[in-house]
This record gives C-alpha cells, sequence and structure tokens, in this order.
C-alpha cells in the first residue's frame, strides 16, 4: 500500500431517481412492510418482557410473510428471534472509536456491520435510537498528544471529525446520537457513586476500583474465569488492587494530563466506565442490541455488565453482537506486521464502496481475510453491477411510463419473487449479506438479456420487466449501502481508481486501443493480442463491439486464476 495522502472524494447520497422515468407501482407479488410512525429520536421507554425464544429450525418462513429477523446473541451463543423490549422500536449502542488516530479497515468492519444491522432495522419498519460513542479522553490519546505536542482534546477532535470523513465515504449513515467521554463527566461520576454504593467499588488515594470478586456473575458473557484476565489491558498493572483482575473507574490525576473533579479528587475516569455511563444516559439500564468488536468481548464488555448491574439491578442487555476480526493476507493485522492499513490508504486505490462490498461479502460474524486479490474482486464486481444499472438507466430514459403498462410479465414476476426471497430470508438469518449478494447474479443477467440479446430485445413487456427489476435491485441496494446518487458518476470514479492502480491515463489507454485497431486491420493479430494481454495485467480489460473496443476496470491478469478459486 501506498503511502497515506489527504484527498477529497465525493459523498454519495443514498437516493436515486432516474431521469426521464418516475417509478410507478407495477404490480408484483411483492411483499411490502408495513409503515410505522416514526417516533421522537431516542424515545425509548423500555418494559421488561422475556427473551424471545430461538427458532433457528432451517424450516423456509411462508411466502405470504416477511420471516422474522434472528440475531445471534454473543451472550446465549445462539441464534434468537429479535424481540425488542418496546414493540416497533430498538434501542441499539455501538462502542465507537478511541480518537487518536486514522481508522484502520478493522473499524471500517465494525462499523459496516453495525450501518447494515440498523439500515435492516430501519427497513423493516423499527424506530432504532443508534449510539456509538467516541472515546476522547483516554491513555492512548494522551500520549499521542504529548508526541506531537498538542492539546489531548484538540487532537481527538479532530480524529473524530476524520472519522466521520471516513464514515462518510463507507456511505454508513450517522448514529442518532454521537456522546463523547469529555461531555459525560457527570453521568460517569454518578455511576461511579451508585456502584461504590452499592459495595462493588473501593478508593485508594483518588483512584476507584470495581471490586469483581463483589460480581459473582463476572464472566458470564465471555466465558473466562477470573485468572484468565488480562492484568495490564488499557492500564499499568497496579500493587494496590485487591484483586488483579480489578479495573478502574476513575483515575487520580497526573501532572500534564487533562483532569476533572470528582469527590475523590481531579482525576478522568476509566475506559470501561464510559460506555456505561453513556448507555444508560441515552437508552436506560436495559436495551436492546449492545455491539461491538469480537476483540471487545473481553474485557471491556464484560466489564460493562459488570459495572451497570453493580450501578443498577435492572440493568439488561439482551442481544450482544459482535463481528469477527480482519486478517491480512491470512495474518492477523498489526502494526508490527507492518499489515496495518488505515481506510484512507485503501481508498486511495480502491473505491470505498468497493471496501464495503469486500466487507459484505463475508459473514459478520466470521474473520475476513483483506487481499489485494478481494479488493480487485469487490472492484469488478461492483463495476458490473452499476454498468448493468447504468445501461438499463440509459434504455429507460428513452421511454415515457405512459408508453407501457403497470404489468410486469410473470417470469419478470417470478425473478423479483426469488430475490426478494432470498434478501428477505437472508437478511433476517443474522444478516447473511454473502448470500443477498450473490442472489443479485440473477436480476443482473436478466436485465443484460433484455438490453443485449435478440431475444430480450424483442420480448413482450421488455421495458415494464428492466422498470420493475431495476427498482428492486435499487431498494436492495439501499438497504446494503450501496446505492449512489448517480450510476454514471460512481463509473466514472472505478475507471479513476483502476487507472491509478494501474499506473496509467485514460489516453495512453485510448493510443493503445487505437494502435491494437490498426494492427487487427493489418492483420497484425499477434501485435493486437500483446496489446490486449499488456492492459489486462495491469487490470485494464478491452470490450470489442460493434461500435468499436471500450475499457473497463478489471481484475490483473495475474490475479485472475486466485480470483477464480475464491
Amino acid at each position: 500500500m501506498e503511502a497515506l495522502l489527504k484527498h477529497t472524494l465525493p459523498i454519495f447520497s443514498t437516493r436515486f431517481t432516474p431521469p426521464s422515468i418516475t417509478r410507478r407501482s407495477i404490480r408484483l407479488h411483492s411483499r411490502p412492510y408495513p409503515h410505522r410512525k416514526t417516533a421522537s429520536l431516542c424515545s425509548l421507554t423500555h418494559s421488561g418482557s422475556p427473551p424471545g425464544e430461538d427458532n433457528n429450525n432451517g424450516t423456509p418462513p411462508p411466502t405470504t410473510t416477511p420471516p422474522v429477523l434472528q440475531i445471534f446473541n454473543t451472550m446465549t451463543r445462539r441464534k434468537e428471534t429479535f424481540n425488542p423490549k418496546v414493540p416497533g422500536k430498538v434501542g441499539m449502542y455501538v462502542c465507537g472509536v478511541t480518537a487518536y488516530d486514522l481508522s484502520h479497515i478493522g473499524h471500517a468492519r465494525v462499523y459496516v456491520t453495525f450501518d447494515v444491522l440498523y439500515r435492516y432495522l430501519k427497513h423493516l419498519s423499527f424506530d432504532v435510537c443508534y449510539v456509538r460513542n467516541f472515546t476522547d479522553v483516554d491513555d492512548k490519546i494522551i500520549a499521542r498528544a504529548n508526541e506531537l505536542g498538542e492539546d489531548p482534546l484538540r487532537l481527538s477532535s479532530r480524529y473524530c471529525d476524520e472519522f466521520h470523513t471516513d464514515m462518510a465515504y463507507l456511505h454508513c449513515l450517522p448514529p442518532s446520537v454521537e456522546p463523547r467521554v469529555s461531555n459525560h463527566m457527570s453521568q460517569i461520576i454518578d455511576m461511579i457513586k451508585q456502584i461504590l454504593d452499592s459495595g462493588c467499588a473501593y478508593t485508594i488515594d483518588g483512584d476507584v476500583y470495581f471490586s469483581v470478586d463483589k460480581f459473582p456473575s463476572y464472566g458470564q458473557l465471555s466465558g473466562r474465569n477470573l485468572e484468565d484476565n488480562r492484568p495490564g489491558e488499557r492500564v499499568a498493572v497496579d500493587s494496590r488492587k485487591q484483586n488483579p483482575a480489578d479495573f478502574a473507574l476513575w483515575k487520580a490525576s497526573k501532572a500534564g494530563e487533562p483532569y476533572w473533579e470528582s469527590p475523590w479528587g481531579p482525576g478522568r475516569p476509566g475506559w470501561h466506565i464510559e460506555c456505561s455511563a453513556m448507555s444508560a444516559a441515552y437508552l436506560g439500564y436495559s436495551f436492546d442490541i449492545h455491539g461491538g468488536g469480537m476483540d471487545l468481548v473481553f474485557p471491556h464488555h464484560e466489564n460493562e455488565i459488570a459495572q451497570s448491574c453493580a450501578a443498577c439491578r435492572e440493568s439488561n442487555i439482551r442481544y450482544w453482537v459482535h463481528n469477527g476480526f480482519v486478517t491480512v493476507d491470512s495474518e492477523k493485522m498489526s502494526k508490527s506486521l507492518g499489515n496495518f492499513f488505515t481506510i484512507r490508504q485503501v481508498i486511495k486505490l480502491y473505491h470505498p464502496l468497493a471496501l464495503r462490498l469486500f466487507l459484505m461479502s463475508t459473514h459478520y460474524r466470521s474473520p475476513i481475510n483483506y487481499s489485494n486479490v478481494q479488493l480487485e474482486s469487490a472492484s469488478d464486481r461492483l463495476f458490473y453491477i452499476y454498468q448493468t444499472l447504468q445501461d438499463c438507466e440509459e434504455v429507460l430514459g428513452q421511454h415515457h411510463e405512459s408508453n407501457f403498462s403497470d404489468m410486469a410479465p410473470s417470469d419478470t414476476q417470478g425473478c423479483i419473487s426469488r430475490f426478494q426471497c432470498a434478501f428477505e430470508t437472508s437478511m433476517s438469518d443474522d444478516l447473511h449479506t454473502p448470500v443477498v449478494l450473490a442472489a443479485i447474479s440473477e436480476p443482473l443477467k436478466t436485465i443484460n438479456d433484455l438490453l443485449h440479446t435478440r431475444k430480450g430485445k424483442r420480448q413482450k413487456s421488455r421495458i415494464e420487466s428492466l422498470v420493475a427489476m431495476e427498482m428492486e435491485i435499487r431498494n436492495v441496494l439501499k438497504v446494503l449501502g450501496l446505492m449512489p446518487s448517480s450510476y454514471m458518476e460512481i463509473l466514472r470514479e472505478l475507471r479513476e481508481k483502476a487507472l491509478e492502480r494501474a499506473g496509467m491515463t485514460e489516453e495512453h489507454i485510448l493510443k493503445k486501443i487505437k494502435e491494437r485497431a490498426q494492427a487487427r486491420e493489418n492483420k497484425q493479430y499477434e501485435r493486437s493480442d500483446e496489446i490486449r494481454k499488456e492492459l489486462a495485467t495491469a487490470g485494464i480489460a478491452l470490450m470489442d463491439g460493434p461500435d468499436g473496443t471500450v475499457w473497463r476496470p478489471g481484475v490483473p491478469l495475474e490475479l485472475q486464476e486466485t480470483v477464480a478459486k475464491t
């Protein structure tokens, strides 16, 4: 990967309407979800009700109603029927970044995963309050600020802004609320007081520690024993602690560090307490979904459970959701191995939506292996999707809706029904996005047949079929966060990224196309093949057609065999 460069990419909206056609309702065997009136932001008044029973027996759902959403719960280690505490409403808290550096592709996986969940819950007409925090007070932030000679809060604020930019690149919707630690000291201090009052914490020289011995259920999320704890996680080992596994709720201030006043003296919060306090502030002590990367199960989320329950006996998170790790060329991503890539480094050479597509091509709970081969494959697939839809849009732009009926033919209805079923069943089965991405192939192939084959062009109700299938694909892409504002614009950007990876200009490619055409005219077929292979090796594919030769991004020749095996 090349060195990090600052650059600007256009931010795409998630709405799109073709220029010459307005979509009226095409009569299909579709199953729209009922509309629910949207309540005000975060208006969650949870009531206690038993968790949903597991319903994962593999029986296909009825075709007349959408399948029930199933989510894997890390706490119970099984898929469960999603049943929110308040019907129609969902409270979801996802642990955010510690803002001291640019975000990496591991962060990208976390927030794309929960953006897909957020979008799908909204698609199911739930009123979702999505809370994602920023850790802007932390040891790592202070250390980085000292290195740069910068104020810690100013540094963290700058990286919060950079994070927002990365999320916009990746089409992640903004959460409902984005609390920062520095703005919630009163809530954090109040919670620490509650924990002390419950007898589950103790003070030492201005520090406050949680006593894991006072919480018998400690380890229930991770399944770990106390002796498996990792002393020194995010903090230095402190011999004053009653148990090495005890963790800091409040840290006495040190010279040169930011601090806040508290009943125990000036200081700042420990890492774990912030999420308990901020989730309680916006969602209450009991809410539906708490999420993050698998690396947070222990100790962060384990400690959250302990301190939240110590502060309030009624504390209960219904579903704990965690995504799998990212490896790079089958090795764990780490700075020490030199395989640590930021989002910015990746999207300098690959389109952000190619990175998003890649991240969704593996089930969110499985480990995912990042490599250039995988990104090339995702880029190629993305180009095919948008080129097909762009070709479709161009044909539809030549027709006015008054010139066609509102009935799509039965074979189109069957194709769309199968696609809808695959989408609804797979997404409701713990967000099985790889199956959805595979299912797009059939309607895309049908569109291409209607657009480019002699038989397809003669098909009755051809335009009605194109309208219906493009609309259905567009709706699914919107839920997946892959819907651009313009097919033409994103195709242009994908070409630009391909040129950058190939180290070529479009003028150079057009010159090669002209040279190849001349060689073919002169019956110098060997030279013609050499030019095609030369460009293919660099990831530039030539497409011959009745109107001449055009180029498009392609998987570099040497990687094609590897892609075929994946």
